[in-house]
């Protein structure tokens, strides 16, 4: 599995974060999503998730 780096994660995060509605919740669970999701894309799933916009 590639290595997920920290600026990958911070993206997601603040793209999560937006579609959220910018709300005043701690980043960091943002952050845990963020990680989360994107490791959950492993190489060979059938799709990838989309990042969100």
């Amino acid at each position: 599995m590639p290595e997920i780096s920290d600026e990958q994660i911070r993206e997601y995060a603040y793209r999560l974060w937006k579609k959220a509605g910018s709300p005043d919740k701690d980043p960091a669970d943002f952050w845990h999503q963020a990680k989360s999701e994107l490791e959950s894309d492993v190489p060979g799933d059938e799709e990838p998730k989309p990042m969100p916009e």
